[in-house]
């Protein structure tokens, strides 16, 4: 019989990282989120775990565990708020939720699990947040963990889009930390060993009905109410955007141009391009909370809940609870479950190979980790780059 391993998740949000763990056969005790909405969608959809919505600072360990009747816990996995190190706002080193990983530490501390994960965005790698990188370290160190930091993208794991995150594994019973080997190609990448990406088709075609059912797939929601909006979508194809003078130039008619001067708009172009639709030959960027962000392939509309819960992996059964913004928001911030399922999988070899014991009289080169961070393409195996270097 397989042995059980169990997991509560911190910052649950919808419960994308659990998701992914439970398929991987891991067993969730627990969620916590301070978002009302998320945490009726994580009780939705795991019906066997407990789901607490509240302020985490709040929350007293000796309460929580009376909540999961004190029963083991082998993983503690989450993702505390990020929009302080994010790359797409203006990046606040300062900002007081970066913060909130210490509490993340505080069940650490008391609960004392084998193996912890932790998620964040690839901002955290900056240089600006050093000393917040180099904190984390520290802090899972003092008690007793051995931690690694890479960067994964979830296309290489199955998921259809293109979305990286920083991912911390460590662990305090003296075994390798394992990160999932890639299984799928990059976009034009021919590896015989690998498999093609998952792109906006295949998810349209797989990911939207459980049963002849969709949920949260209303289309009235994803209509757009400007008639001026429709016009410029109607004459961007499939895959294009307008970002530069250029592409209103090549997709729009005259009558149709934005109102403004292209010379006094810092570097020219659009923060960030519009009017984006979605290739369906290819995985889709990376899905934010914004329900504008992107628009559908071929129809002249936004995209429905459930079509951007396909593109985060969500499987068709997972419902979404709260409102349209609450939705788009449980989504965009959710680690995508098929990225999570692989990671549980690395998560379960390493509970598994505890009679393969290292050495750990090492410390922690932060540059090392920060520069080899990126080279998610790669699998990491030999000694050397177990971001470690001998005292």
């Amino acid at each position: 019989m397989n042995k059980e391993y169990t997991f509560i998740d911190l910052f649950s949000g919808a419960g994308g990282l659990s998701c992914g763990f439970e398929k991987a056969g891991l067993t969730c005790l627990a969620g916590i989120d301070f978002l009302k909405p998320a945490i009726e969608t994580f009780k939705k959809n795991h019906k066997n775990a407990i789901g607490i919505d509240g302020d985490i600072r709040k929350i007293s360990i000796k309460e929580f565990k009376k909540k999961i009747k004190s029963k083991k816990i082998d993983i503690i996995c989450g993702g505390p708020p990020c929009q302080g190190f994010s790359t797409i706002g203006t990046g606040d080193a300062k900002d007081s939720r970066n913060h909130l990983f210490l509490e993340f530490v505080r069940f650490v501390k008391e609960l004392k699990p084998q193996i912890i994960v932790l998620e964040n965005v690839t901002g955290l790698l900056a240089k600006k947040n050093i000393n917040t990188f180099q904190s984390i370290f520290n802090c899972f160190e003092d008690l007793g963990y051995d931690l690694n930091a890479r960067v994964l993208s979830s296309h290489h794991y199955g998921a259809p889009q293109i979305r990286r995150r920083v991912i911390f594994i460590g662990n305090r019973i003296n075994v390798e930390n394992i990160y999932p080997s890639k299984k799928y190609n990059n976009v034009g990448e021919i590896n015989s060993k690998l498999k093609p990406p998952r792109t906006v088709s295949w998810a349209f075609k797989n990911l939207i009905k459980f049963k002849n059912k969709s949920f949260n797939h209303n289309i009235e929601t994803a209509k757009i109410k400007s008639t001026l909006e429709t016009s410029r979508i109607s004459h961007v194809p499939e895959g294009g955007s307008i970002r530069y003078e250029r592409d209103e130039k090549k997709y729009l008619p005259k009558k149709l141009w934005f109102d403004h001067d292209w010379n006094e708009i810092g570097e020219k172009r659009f923060r960030e391009a519009k009017f984006a639709r979605l290739d369906r030959s290819k995985p889709s960027p990376t899905i934010v909370t914004a329900s504008r962000m992107y628009y559908h392939p071929t129809e002249n509309r936004y995209l429905t809940t459930r079509e951007a819960a396909s593109l985060q992996s969500f499987p068709p059964e997972f419902e979404f609870s709260g409102s349209i913004t609450s939705q788009w928001t449980q989504i965009g911030n959710a680690v995508p479950p098929m990225m999570a399922e692989a990671i549980g999988s690395a998560i379960k070899k390493m509970l598994k190979n505890k009679k393969k014991k290292i050495k750990k009289n090492t410390k922690t080169n932060i540059e090392f980790i920060r520069s080899t961070a990126f080279n998610y393409d790669k699998d990491v195996s030999d000694q050397e780059k177990q971001l470690k270097f001998n005292l």
